[in-house]
């Protein structure tokens, strides 16, 4: 797979998390966050489970089972604090805020692989900032703890990223990787919400409509594109290019709830996909780490 391909397959990615952001807030009309994440994994992994078959007799090098171990940690916090932040916020605040991940994600590179940050990936990241930041509309009303939560869901998502960068490149086998995140995440959340939840056949039977877009869609198909494409380009860059699910999440919203862009936010759309392209025709190779494991 060519880095273009790779780029054009993650901005698919961006799609499905963006015209899913508005079922990630209407599925909490009927489940509680941690079940709702839950049952979204629990579809991806279902999905993901039956394609394993196709990587079957690989060998694993030194490391792999502590690297999935670590990639799944990291992607269950950060889906699940994301869920959280829909509580106490609304979803142009949130997509915003999670898409400042594509800041946070080349300083992560930098500091935890020695992937240093190109130019054009900084001026990419920087016209991502301030495109979805006219976008959000400035984001004028004051932070609230599910903006909070956006933050630091989005400074998880840079370290599973880069992690997730990491391993793809070293060890390969995406279908299991996606697999073992989405069910890992769906045995650390079922549980806890049919304890402290409203986990019940009822209520996702009510949640239905949601729980297919976001498990197939969102979780599946968007995270496991993630997954296989970041075998062959950078992590900075895959932040990048995923930070248009703010745009695809404006779009969404304006066929499904009647919402409409500002001048302002249609600037910012603009702006955002002019990064996206300049960034997606750049041809630079991946950076390895500047110290080995």
């Amino acid at each position: 797979m060519s880095k273009l391909q790779a780029n054009c397959l993650l901005l698919l990615a961006a799609a499905f998390w963006g015209f899913g952001n508005v079922a990630q807030k209407t599925v909490l009309d009927h489940l509680d966050p941690l079940s709702a994440v839950g049952m979204r994994c629990l579809i991806a992994g279902l999905m993901a489970v039956p394609l394993t078959m196709l990587e079957w007799g690989g060998k694993f090098g030194p490391g792999y089972w502590m690297s999935l171990i670590k990639v799944s940690i990291l992607f269950s916090i950060s889906i699940i604090i994301q869920q959280v932040s829909y509580l106490d916020t609304s979803v142009t605040n949130a997509s915003f805020l999670v898409s400042t991940a594509t800041v946070m994600t080349p300083l992560a590179a930098w500091f935890l692989v020695g992937e240093r940050p190109t130019a054009i990936g900084g001026l990419a990241a920087a016209m991502t900032l301030a495109g979805v930041l006219l976008l959000s509309g400035g984001l004028t009303a004051s932070f609230s703890q599910g903006d909070l939560a956006a933050i630091l869901s989005a400074a998880c998502y840079a370290l599973w990223m880069v992690e997730l960068g990491r391993h793809m490149q070293t060890h390969g086998a995406p279908v299991a990787t996606a697999a073992a995140q989405f069910l890992g995440a769906a045995v650390i959340t079922l549980p806890l919400g049919f304890l402290q939840g409203n986990l019940s056949l009822a209520a996702i039977s009510d949640a239905g409509p949601e729980l297919a877009v976001l498990g197939i869609f969102s979780t599946g198909a968007a995270f496991g594109i993630q997954t296989l494409a970041q075998r062959f380009t950078s992590a900075s860059h895959a932040a990048v290019i995923v930070s248009a699910e703010s745009v695809f999440g404006a779009v969404g919203a304006a066929i499904f709830l009647g919402e409409r862009l500002s001048p302002t936010g249609a600037v910012g759309a603009a702006v955002v996909f002019g990064s996206i392209t300049l960034l997606s025709l750049t041809t630079d190779k991946i950076s390895k780490p500047a110290v080995a494991d």
